[in-house]
């Protein structure tokens, strides 16, 4: 007799009762899988708001609603403005001694003579911080700030230093943080962009759009540049003789034109993005004009961000402008000063920075009293700083190299208190000796006190969650408490 054998992938055949029993388990594979694609901050959302940039809420309670940070592009010399070392002058035109160990720079191993500064340090307010004379008016506000002296980072030249402040990487392609706290909480004011970015200068950042972009998220998160002039925002307005009607009549032929190709390409982020733009461009022809109209300010207001001089008009205005989205729900703004590697100073530091420092002095200690008058400083964060600082070591006779084994950021507002230095760097401010802070902790400190924990922060890109900090970060306590 001879037997059949079935092939081994051919099961028997079963009910329809058993087939539904055990593809039971299938069906809630298919809603578990739709429910781990989705970050659980945004889940709870999904089901009552398709905005993605509808407002939610924070993991803990917040200490600032917004944050302001000011990118001083190219690497400032911390050890020439908040981190006054003696013994650069002392050792001056001799070599680093041994003892501070190898020197790793943009150049390699270098070997040049220490560069004496020629600052004077003046202690201000009454916590007696010496602050650079290149900054009298921030050393003024000295009370209201938190100077952190031991940030190091991973990149040695801009490109990768630029993007690591930005994205928390050296390599491009990651969300900005910018991107990560409008995904995490929204935005405030639907008729506004949630993220904000502005460049000072004719250059372009190093690196370019992607600094403050998406990355691997949706396009929705990605910054909103503002432009110099009297037009920050280009062709917001409608042309001359085009009335509402006719406008909502192109936008909704617009809209179903672009969704019914969304429907067949729902993988295509930058046209959901680009739909949104259109909306979000609507509202803002009824808001932004007022938002962005710094002639309505005070002379007085105006001259306290130093618009009446040539020096300080540019960034000034910035400024000004920054503290004006804030007031209408902008949760974060970020002001490039020296777009273009501006403060790179590989010689001739002394011009160099005089002029940064001089054209951006008055109008960030404008913007630290005038939110602090306004009642705003307290939810608002104030970041500053670079890349990278500069090293001890002369480059060219009369600059300074990069140097991201340590350097100087500072923080104001969201409650922190003034007047405080943390970390430390060695006697030369060639390397962070204390309290090491690295930029993936910087980055989740801004975190938590946007009421965002780093950890929960999450969005899974290809199978694998990801985080602003690449898991690396801890929050600073030195820096909250």
């Amino acid at each position: 007799m001879t037997r059949l054998h079935k092939p081994p992938h051919f099961s028997p055949a079963v009910s329809r009762r058993d087939m539904l029993v055990r593809g039971g388990g299938g069906f809630g594979a298919i809603a578990l899988s739709a429910l781990l694609g989705q970050n659980p901050l945004r889940a709870s959302m999904k089901s009552s708001s398709p905005n993605p940039l509808a407002p939610r809420a924070s993991h803990i309670r917040p200490r600032a609603r917004n944050v302001i940070f000011l990118f001083m592009e190219g690497g400032p010399s911390h050890i020439d403005t908040f981190d006054p070392k003696p013994l650069v002058n002392e050792l001056a035109g001799k070599p680093v001694p041994e003892s501070f160990g190898k020197v790793i720079t943009a150049m390699g191993e270098f070997g040049s003579p220490i560069l004496a500064s020629k600052r004077k340090w003046i202690r201000q307010g009454q916590s007696g911080i010496p602050v650079s004379d290149w900054l009298p008016h921030i050393g003024s506000c000295i009370d209201d700030i938190t100077v952190v002296r031991s940030c190091v980072a991973d990149g040695i030249n801009h490109a990768g230093g630029v993007c690591q402040m930005n994205t928390g990487s050296i390599i491009g392609g990651r969300p900005s943080l910018g991107s990560w706290v409008t995904y995490g909480l929204g935005s405030e004011n639907q008729s506004m962009p949630s993220f904000v970015v502005m460049l000072d200068g004719k250059g372009m950042v190093v690196g370019g759009p992607r600094m403050w972009g998406a990355g691997f998220m949706p396009a929705v998160y990605q910054g909103m540049r503002l432009s110099s002039g009297a037009e920050p925002i280009p062709n917001l307005m409608s042309p001359k003789g085009v009335t509402e009607r006719r406008q909502r009549s192109k936008l909704a032929m617009l809209a179903k034109m672009n969704h019914r190709f969304a429907d067949q390409h729902p993988d295509n982020t930058e046209l959901d993005a680009r739909i949104r733009s259109y909306e979000l461009a609507f509202r803002m022809q009824a808001h932004a004009p007022e938002a962005v109209d710094i002639s309505e300010e005070t002379q007085a207001t105006q001259e306290m961000y130093g618009m009446d001089r040539k020096e300080t008009s540019s960034f000034g205005s910035k400024c000004l402008l920054a503290r004006r989205l804030v007031e209408r729900g902008v949760r974060f703004i970020q002001l490039y000063h020296g777009s273009g590697s501006g403060w790179d100073a590989h010689s001739n530091i002394e011009s160099n920075h005089s002029k940064l420092c001089e054209a951006m002095d008055k109008p960030v200690a404008g913007l630290l009293r005038d939110l602090k008058q306004r009642g705003l400083l307290e939810e608002t964060l104030v970041v500053w700083g670079g890349e990278f600082g500069r090293t001890p070591m002369s480059e060219k006779g009369d600059g300074r190299d990069h140097n991201p084994t340590g350097f100087t950021m500072w923080m104001a507002g969201a409650g922190l208190p003034g007047g405080r230095v943390v970390g430390a760097t060695d006697d030369l401010g060639l390397h962070a000796v204390q309290d090491r802070i690295h930029v993936h902790d910087l980055h989740s400190t801004i975190c938590h006190l946007m009421g965002l924990d780093h950890t929960q922060l999450v969005y899974l890109h290809k199978g694998r969650p990801e985080r602003i900090d690449i898991n690396d970060g801890v929050v600073v306590d030195k820096i909250i408490a």
